[in-house]
């Protein structure tokens, strides 16, 4: 009988990813497990759970996708916008249902009055980019063809995403803007926009669980094409924003102690020079991707006042362009 070799772990991503010698990996969290609840798969449910349902969806032509419907008030219009979110993790981990976002999406759905749609992203190492980017691609243009039902407005379609996912929001909204498909407006969070050297703000500002160094750079080693560096355009658009075409209003949502503070700011600088249409809102005192922390929410003041706001500027955003384009 034929041995079954055993597979060797050949690294560990700060608690979120092991990778595997037959080129595997297992993104079961492996830090402490008191925190471990915060990606724990919420099913999908039909029935209104502090006035959100749920349901998954997987269509032919893009991935499979999970919707968030609102409970509809007496004083909500016949469709509802939608937000098209692309969730973060480096391209490497994370997913629509993970309780985490299940948090963020939910409370988005309620106070945006929007049916949130988050496409279930295939991953890194096993799909590198761009395969992120051309499911989100699929994923808008599925939007936009009506299939988020007859309750969304597939004119008011607003391309929103946190970490890897705005990357993936810009991406999209290029793709959009050459493709001719109406997005009303686009808002990355705390985009992965770096470089290979050492920022100042990589080098002196607070790593947090969202974000480490070595997620940064493993993450992106992994998720890149093969021999690329962080100063691919994928990562590093810093330089292209006089070349882009039209695109639809930004919302450039940014946190003032990330690690790629000053890189994100270089691009917002650059938007700005290149006349594009983009507000800069900043989140004071926190970092990356804080919102995502369940337990902070609960528990610290300043992370759950900045969430607040975080979740208010974006609804302003919404309903300042709220209109069908």
């Amino acid at each position: 009988m034929a041995q079954v070799q055993e597979r060797k772990m050949i690294d560990q991503v700060s608690g979120w990813l092991t990778l595997f010698d037959d080129g595997s990996a297992d993104r079961t969290w492996a830090g402490p497990p008191e925190v471990k609840f915060m990606t724990d798969a919420v099913p999908p449910h039909p029935n209104f759970i502090d006035g959100v349902a749920t349901a998954d969806v997987t269509p032919t032509d893009c991935p499979k996708l999970r919707i968030y419907l609102p409970k509809r008030h007496e004083a909500d219009p016949e469709k509802l916008p939608v937000l098209l979110h692309f969730h973060g993790g480096g391209f490497c981990i994370s997913e629509p249902d993970w309780l985490m976002y299940y948090a963020v999406y939910t409370r988005l759905a309620r106070e945006c009055r929007a049916v949130v749609v988050s496409p279930y992203l295939r991953l890194a190492p096993e799909h590198r980019l761009p395969t992120a980017f051309d499911d989100g691609a699929a994923a808008l243009r599925w939007v936009a063809a009506g299939g988020a039902g007859a309750g969304a407005d597939s004119g008011r379609i607003f391309l929103i995403g946190d970490s890897s996912g705005g990357n993936i929001v810009h991406q999209v909204a290029v793709t959009a803007a050459a493709e001719g498909i109406p997005v009303a407006g686009a808002i990355p969070v705390h985009p992965g926009f770096c470089r290979s050297g050492r920022s100042r703000s990589e080098i002196e500002n607070q790593e947090t669980p969202f974000l480490t160094l070595d997620m940064m750079d493993k993450f992106l080693a992994l998720a890149l094409p093969e021999g690329a560096t962080k100063d691919h355009p994928y990562t590093c658009p810093m330089g292209t924003a006089a070349t882009l075409p039209e695109l639809a209003p930004y919302l450039y949502c940014l946190a003032e102690e990330d690690l790629m503070w000053d890189t994100e700011i270089e691009f917002y600088e650059e938007m700005k020079g290149a006349g594009k249409e983009v507000e800069l809102f900043v989140s004071r005192g926190v970092g990356h991707s804080f919102y995502l922390n369940k337990i902070a929410v609960e528990m610290d003041p300043v992370t759950a006042a900045q969430t607040a706001e975080l979740f208010r500027r974006i609804k302003e955003f919404v309903n300042k362009h709220s209109v069908s384009v």
